[in-house]
């Protein structure tokens, strides 16, 4: 099956909505979704649908986020859909909270991708929320490595380390290492190093700081590691980055 992660918006824009939804029953592990433009679902999998506790599509075609979950998932989904749309750059395996099945918050690594119109134009996002569990275990991430996650959310800023986030969940920094990439595909390392980029960016789409500051702002020792870091993961500097954002922003 083609990784939606790695495959063009485009050819996925011209996609049969209903043939990528049955592609994704599945896959009940895979909560799939298409939104237009301003947000509103246009075609969600049986998996969505069980996490929102509806019965029936029709509840939830046409709603917004607002609509369906608590107010402070529906801003940070909110937040994250309006970025997809206004700037067309994807969000890639992000790691956050979301609702399983029975509707108790759990880690999802999320995945949205902008829509385009054969002009280049972007008329929605498609998007995947993959459930991340141990395999023939609990559903529920262990609590010490989830307030480990919760925790380096809040403190990515400070001066870390693999061993000091393992720290926080009390294991060793092997064992924390081996859970880490079995549940998220990441090592601790990349998961401290994912936090800051996020935050990062945030900062340079909406403000003035300078990069330098801006990297200290979030836990980088300095200009030059955090410009190596973000070009490897974003393919391009923090500068080009700003540059490109404000072009799309203001033509």
């Amino acid at each position: 099956m083609p990784n939606v992660a790695q495959s063009d918006p485009r050819f996925l824009a011209s996609l049969c909505p209903q043939t990528m939804v049955e592609l994704f029953e599945q896959l009940p592990e895979v909560a799939f979704f298409v939104k237009d433009a301003s947000g509103r679902y246009t075609a969600v999998n049986g998996s969505l649908l069980r996490r929102t506790g509806l019965r029936e599509r029709r509840h939830l075609l046409g709603k917004t986020v607002h609509d369906i979950f608590p107010p402070d998932l529906a801003a940070r989904f909110d937040a994250q859909d309006a970025e997809v749309l206004r700037s067309g750059r994807p969000v890639r395996d992000q790691l956050e909270l979301h609702w399983y099945a029975d509707r108790q918050r759990g880690w999802c690594l999320t995945t949205k991708l902008p829509l385009r119109d054969p002009h280049g134009i972007v008329t929605g996002l498609v998007g995947i929320s993959r459930d991340v569990r141990p395999p023939g275990e609990t559903p529920a991430i262990p609590a010490a490595v989830a307030h480990a996650v919760a925790w380096l959310q809040q403190n990515f800023h400070h001066p870390l380390t693999a061993a000091s986030l393992a720290a926080q969940a009390h294991l060793s920094p092997g064992r924390f290492a081996r859970i880490t990439k079995r549940l998220f595909g990441l090592s601790p390392q990349q998961m401290i190093t994912q936090a800051r980029l996020h935050a990062a960016t945030a900062l340079l789409e909406s403000t003035s700081s300078s990069v330098a500051d801006i990297a200290l702002a979030c836990g980088f020792t300095d200009h030059s590691a955090f410009t190596r870091a973000f070009k490897s993961a974003l393919g391009s500097t923090p500068s080009q980055h700003r540059s490109q954002t404000r072009r799309a922003t203001h033509p």
